[in-house]
């Protein structure tokens, strides 16, 4: 997997290398390096200007100096803070620099055409106050492009979270592995493009870190994908429910079967009032709509064991009747999506929701923010929790099932504390219906027998490439049919790779 590390992981990654026999200074030396690689990609006469913090961030900033004054680019550094009160390598490699070091205070942006932003790295975890708050907001305000060491001062590498100011750069390089702060927001909006350089800590330290944040892409999830069978039929992918609303609210529960089929899922049935079921059946020729007027027309319908997963939620309305049509849907040999109404259904009443989930074979919520905040109304242990990251992870053990909370940093957590973060979404995907097409997709992966977690996960990421393919001013029905030429490209990828897990339900 593309795994993601937390500044304190990253701190142990750094601690394993050095006593397994590679100095901390060869380390800052590399890291400087690739920082002066990054901005020698600007052409001369660039004027660069790197501004230094008191730490080991720092410390690669000097390096870079050093290395670009010695490539002929005119560089001035900057320092916030006193040569003297340097400790360890950072004092080692300052003491190389041979030029001028000005007060970063003082400094004058007008005077620099790019900024070498090395004053606080992925570690910061307090807020900047007084002079370290007002350079950074001259920084920003600066308008001068910036290339971050790590991440840009002043975000939190743990949660992304604006620590007081930050300012935003054009490219951020970042060592060995990418951070959370990365891809969460707000700090994936000041990150630019990230280059992730290579300092020499060897991936075996992986093992010993064993951590359980990743990026959302197909490294995740890839061998647990059900590629189709030459020897496949319809019922060995599965069969998908969603259980619609009636008439007026019947295009969400359309969008969520229609992502369904398009996921693989071999048949998709909604269950719908008769109000709907005309909808239903004339909207879209591979659907098969199924007359459901009560929770006991669903517990009839469902008592057909061939039906691998349900979708509860889209349109349904009521919050008694979405309860009670949820408490029908769950059993031990189905998998469940759980999305907008069925959420709201148990606004403040969590505990609740987990009780009903319990005898599910696996349970996928899929909250937006606004439906989270409901649903976990009363229990700050989770609403306060620290990071978004931390916020899903705590719903996820609380519920005990998978939580799925959307954004443009969509976060994907499963009870026993795995997750992954998207940042492939782009901003387009923000429109009516979309998230219905996404629950949609999850209950048809989890129709073919596709892990909850790596389902939930697959999900989010063919949610995001299906709006980079659509393009720019996408509606929610254009998804379902932008997913043709990502699966084709996704299967190629995992079949090249030798992803292969071939075959029916699990």
């Amino acid at each position: 997997m593309t795994v993601l590390l937390e500044p304190a992981e990253m701190a142990q990654a750094d601690a394993l290398t050095i006593a397994a026999g590679t100095p901390g200074l060869t380390l800052m030396e590399r890291a400087g390096t690739a920082v002066a690689d990054a901005a020698a990609r600007w052409p001369y006469p660039t004027r660069i200007l790197v501004l230094c913090g008191p730490g080991n961030n720092g410390g690669d900033g000097f390096v870079a100096a050093r290395i670009l004054a010695q490539r002929g680019f005119t560089v001035r550094l900057a320092l916030f803070g006193d040569m003297s009160a340097l400790r360890g390598d950072a004092a080692h490699v300052a003491g190389r620099w041979r030029g001028a070091v000005e007060r970063a205070q003082e400094v004058d942006f007008a005077a620099c055409d790019l900024v070498i932003d090395a004053l606080y790295g992925a570690g910061l975890a307090r807020d900047l106050e007084g002079e370290a708050r007002d350079l950074v907001e001259r920084l920003a305000q600066s308008g001068r492009p910036i290339i971050a060491v790590d991440l840009p001062s002043g975000i939190d590498g743990r949660t992304g979270h604006v620590r007081g100011a930050a300012a935003p750069a054009i490219e951020t390089v970042t060592f060995f592995r990418k951070k959370p702060g990365h891809l969460l927001m707000p700090g994936r909006a000041f990150c630019g493009r990230v280059r992730v350089a290579d300092i020499g800590i060897a991936d075996s330290v992986l093992d010993t870190l064993a951590p359980k944040a990743a990026i959302n892409d197909p490294q995740a999830w890839g061998p647990a994908f059900p590629l189709p069978s030459v020897a496949g039929h319809k019922y060995g992918r599965g069969h998908a429910v969603v259980v619609s609303g009636g008439a007026w609210t019947a295009g969400a529960a359309r969008l969520a079967a229609r992502g369904a089929l398009r996921a693989g899922a071999g048949l998709v049935t909604v269950a719908c009032p008769e109000s709907s079921r005309l909808v239903h059946a004339a909207s879209y020729s591979a659907l098969m709509a199924r007359p459901m007027e009560t929770a006991e027309d669903l517990v009839r319908l469902l008592a057909d064991s061939r039906f691998r997963s349900v979708v509860v939620g889209p349109g349904l309305g009521d919050a008694a009747h979405a309860r009670s049509l949820l408490e029908a849907a769950v059993g031990a040999e189905r998998t469940i999506v759980v999305d907008a109404d069925a959420l709201t259904a148990y606004a403040g009443a969590p505990d609740a929701l987990a009780v009903v989930l319990a005898p599910a074979a696996g349970a996928i919520l899929t909250p937006h923010d606004g439906e989270f905040a409901r649903l976990f109304d009363g229990t700050p242990d989770i609403l306060d929790a620290p990071s978004k990251l931390e916020r899903t992870r705590a719903a996820a053990r609380r519920v005990g099932g998978v939580a799925l909370l959307k954004g443009p940093d969509t976060v994907v957590a499963a009870p026993d504390g795995r997750a992954t973060i998207a940042e492939n979404a782009p901003p387009y995907l923000a429109t009516a219906g979309a998230g219905d097409v996404l629950a949609g997709i999850a209950g048809g992966l989890l129709a073919q027998g596709m892990p909850v977690f790596e389902a939930a996960s697959a999900a989010v990421w063919l949610h995001g490439e299906a709006a980079r393919e659509a393009g720019p001013g996408l509606i929610a029905d254009d998804l379902p049919d932008a997913l043709r030429p990502v699966y084709s490209r996704l299967f190629a990828d995992l079949e090249q790779a030798g992803e292969t897990r071939r075959g029916g339900i699990r």
